[in-house]
């Protein structure tokens, strides 16, 4: 069975890092594209960044230069290193994974099958 589950989240102040966590299981990890979103009540999930088999990345312009997505194959885990964090980086934080044929655009979240659970990230001035 496919799981994700994501964790790493909490409150941070203003111009603090985090580093979320995605432990994957139930598909093979390394040829799968992933994927971080995030989303705040009332708003539509976005996306954050993403990686591709090979490592490839993709990143939203909001959060380039500050956050770094990576993953550990032999591990099945997916990262994504959050520094320079600002208030408007505050949402539930997800992982998605999907087979690669299936990723047009790899922020786009209705490309994706697979997704984790949420972790919640806060940041105050």
């Amino acid at each position: 069975r496919l799981e994700m589950v994501e964790s790493g989240g909490g409150s941070v102040q203003d111009g603090g890092s985090l580093r979320l966590s995605c432990v994957t299981s139930g598909f093979t990890f390394s040829t799968y594209k992933l994927g971080w979103f995030r989303q705040t009540q009332g708003s539509e999930r976005e996306g954050v960044a993403a990686i591709d088999g090979i490592g490839r990345t993709t990143y939203a312009d909001n959060v380039k230069g500050r956050f770094s997505v990576s993953k550990h194959d032999a591990e099945n885990t997916l990262y994504l290193q959050m520094n320079s964090l600002q208030s408007d980086d505050t949402a539930t934080y997800y992982c998605a994974a999907s087979p690669h044929w299936k990723v047009n655009d790899p922020l786009q979240p209705r490309d994706y099958d697979y997704w984790g659970k949420g972790t919640q990230v806060t940041v105050s001035s």
